[in-house]
Order: structure tokens, then C-alpha cells, then sequence
């Protein structure tokens, strides 16, 4: 409860920090900010390696099979729910199209590159065992890392085996160490992240939103957040304020960098240390929820491409919203866990519909707000998915 305290604390006079318009203080903020989360995106990448590796090379050919099917279902399950949400939410407001003066000014707003999805998978295959880390590649990563997890566990028992397995768990041991050095600082970061955004907001960067869009989205979230994934967890028996309070850390990290890819390390070590998860489920779970579990990304791929189309003069009928609610929901569980992830994928969808890009030039200067509850959100229901399939598996 004091550490909560605390960052509301921080919250509160980041948010101040913000509102004062002091052009040395934006920028100190934003140079703590920027190397917070940079701190984070460091730990990020070998956090999911070697978590995957250690826990499939731990548990072996016969433990991980129930654990990985129940994170799909799982995933798949709020997945969908939360593109449901954003689909309902969107025939019942039913936004309008904007001024084609609104579209014309942000015209060159935005730049994309086509990607079929058969390019899209080819290159999740690396062919260089390097360029994955380089270039922060999750998916490639977490193919390589379930290859070496799974090479381990079907190596027989030896002294080689052993040393490798242990210097893997003790790379884990010194990750953490560094991560709970970073979670002691916390608070600093939340002043910054918080003085960050507020300094935007007084600026002018999110005024003159689109209105019954903006309410689609963030109440698709809200709902989500607040009413879905709590049920889900009622469903299998877990109190969901319990669960929520004590990942608390890592949602308002995710709030804050806008990246589940970079808030891992605080959602495992939180996960472990105090909700009380298993380590192996954990080190499992977590890893594979920030790549494939995106809930809120589901919701705004969907809620963005119907109005965006709608704009380009496309029936928005029954039919179009089925299919590009089943596109939303494959989209996401392959999109990449990192800042404004779901605005360039949509963005690649749009392109290959010929719908108007300048829609999205229109959206873009309020998707920070969007983009933060998206990803608070989206850590929210990795940490549900990982309490229940933990529950499940015991």
C-alpha cells in the first residue's frame, strides 16, 4: 500500500511538472523518460529469451504442453472478447465521417510500406542467428528461444547439459537483480512519463479529438479492462481486485511506455513476487502473452479500419465487420509489443485496402493517450491470462 502511495504520489507531481509550460523542464523530463524506457527495452529482449529457454529446458517435454494450450485459449479467448467490445461499441455509436477539410490537412501526415502476410511470416524465419537481436525481432526471437528450450529438454542428463542450463538460470538471477534495481527508481520514471504527457496535453498535441471515434476506443478499453477480463477471472475462481493490485507496478508501467515488450521484465519479476505465480508458469506465460496477448490492440485495429473505411466510402454492413473483426484478432496476436505497434499495422492494413491514409494522419496526433490505456490494458490481461492459466495448471 506505501509503494502505491508512492506512485500516485509521483503521478501527482509529474503531472504538475508538466502543467507549468517550463521548456528546460519538458525536455529534462523527457531525457529521463526516454532513457527509463530505454533501460526497460535493454532487459526486454533477453528477459523473453531466457525466460523461454529456462522454463521449456526446466519443465522438460511433459510439463509445457497444458501450460502453452491453456495460454493460447486464454489469449485467443480475450483476444476476441475485446475485438467484440470495440465491434458493438461501434454500431451502437455509430460515428460519422469527418470534414474532408480535417482529411485534406493531414494528408501527409503519415507513410507506410506494403507487407504481404506471406513477407510478414517469412521474416519471423531468420537466417541469421544475429540480425533477430540486432534488430529486436521478437517473434524470430522466441522461435530461436523455443528451438533451444525445447533442444535442451530433449538433450539426455550431462555435465555439458547441467552447465549450460545453470548459466542460463544465472544470467535469469543477474537480470533480476537489475530489474528490481530499476522498480526501486520507479517513481522517478513515473514523474517523468507523467510530465511527459501532461506537458503535451497543455500543449495542444491531443485537443480537437474525434469525438464518438475516441469514445469507441477508450470505452472498448475501459470495458475490457474493467468488466471482461475481470469476469474472466471470476470465471476460474481468482479475485480480480486482489490480482489487480498486485500487478499494479506493472500496468502503470505499461501506462507509461506505451511498450508490453518493455514493461516484461516488471511484469515477470511483479507476476512472481508479488501476486505469487510459479516461476516456471511466469517465465512461460509472460513472454509469449507480450508477443501474441493484445487485446487492445484488437479492439483499435478493428474500431480504426471500420472508420477509416467508412471515411473511403466503404458500406460499413453485418458482413464487413464479421470479417475484419477475424482480421483484427490474427493481426494482433502477431503484432510486435512496442510503442504505436497497433497504429503501423493498421496503417499496413489500410494501405492494402486502398482505404484513405489521411484518416489515420487525423488520428495520430491523440493515439499517445490511446496508445498508453491500450498497453496498460493489454499487460492487464497478460497478467490475467498468467493467474488463471497458473490456477489452472497447479
Amino acid at each position: 500500500m506505501k509503494r502505491t502511495l508512492i506512485w500516485i504520489g509521483a503521478l501527482v507531481v509529474g503531472t504538475v511538472l508538466g502543467l507549468l509550460g517550463l521548456g528546460w523542464l519538458d525536455q529534462l523530463m523527457t531525457f529521463i523518460a526516454t532513457v527509463y524506457t530505454r533501460l526497460f527495452q535493454l532487459l526486454a529482449v533477453p528477459t523473453i529469451i531466457l525466460a523461454v529457454i529456462s522454463t521449456l529446458a526446466t519443465f522438460g517435454s511433459k510439463g509445457y504442453g497444458k501450460i502453452f494450450g491453456r495460454t493460447l485459449t486464454y489469449t485467443l479467448l480475450t483476444t476476441f472478447a475485446a475485438a467484440v467490445v470495440g465491434a458493438i461499441l461501434f454500431v451502437l455509436i455509430a460515428p460519422g465521417n469527418l470534414p474532408a477539410e480535417a482529411i485534406m490537412e493531414s494528408g501527409e501526415a503519415v507513410e507506410t510500406s506494403q507487407m504481404s502476410y506471406a513477407e510478414h511470416i517469412i521474416n519471423v524465419i531468420p537466417n541469421n542467428i544475429v540480425k533477430p537481436f540486432l534488430e529486436g525481432n521478437v517473434l524470430s526471437l522466441l522461435l530461436l528461444a523455443f528451438a533451444a528450450g525445447i533442444g535442451l529438454s530433449k538433450m539426455p542428463e550431462s555435465e555439458n547439459k547441467a552447465v549450460v542450463v545453470k548459466g542460463i538460470l544465472g544470467l535469469q538471477e543477474l537480470l533480476h537483480l537489475l530489474i528490481r534495481g530499476l522498480i526501486w527508481i520507479l517513481p522517478l520514471g513515473i514523474v517523468a512519463f507523467s510530465a511527459q504527457l501532461s506537458a503535451q496535453v497543455s500543449a495542444g498535441v491531443v485537443a480537437g479529438s474525434i469525438g464518438k471515434y475516441v469514445l469507441i476506443v477508450l470505452g472498448g478499453n475501459v470495458i475490457q479492462f474493467f468488466i471482461v477480463l475481470p469476469l474472466f477471472l471470476l470465471a476460474r475462481g481468482q479475485n480480480p481486485l486482489h490480482v489487480l493490485r498486485k500487478m499494479m507496478p506493472a500496468v502503470l508501467m505499461a501506462l507509461f511506455t506505451k511498450s508490453s515488450a518493455a514493461t516484461l521484465p516488471v511484469t515477470m519479476e511483479t507476476a512472481e513476487n508479488r501476486l505469487g505465480i510459479r516461476k516456471g508458469v511466469a517465465r512461460f506465460v509472460l513472454p509469449i502473452c507480450t508477443t501474441i496477448n493484445m487485446n487492445g490492440c484488437a479492439a483499435f485495429i478493428l474500431v480504426t479500419s471500420l472508420f477509416v473505411m467508412q471515411n473511403g466510402g466503404t458500406p460499413i454492413t453485418l458482413g464487413t465487420i464479421l470479417l475484419w473483426l477475424l482480421i483484427s484478432v490474427i493481426s494482433a496476436v502477431g503484432n510486435a509489443g512496442v510503442p504505436m505497434g497497433c497504429y503501423f499495422l493498421t496503417l499496413s492494413l489500410m494501405s492494402g485496402v486502398g482505404a484513405p491514409l489521411a484518416v489515420l494522419g487525423v488520428i495520430l496526433p491523440i493515439y499517445t493517450i490511446i496508445d498508453m490505456i491500450e498497453t496498460a490494458e493489454n499487460v492487464w490481461s497478460d497478467s490475467c491470462v498468467a493467474t488463471m492459466v497458473n490456477h489452472d495448471t497447479q
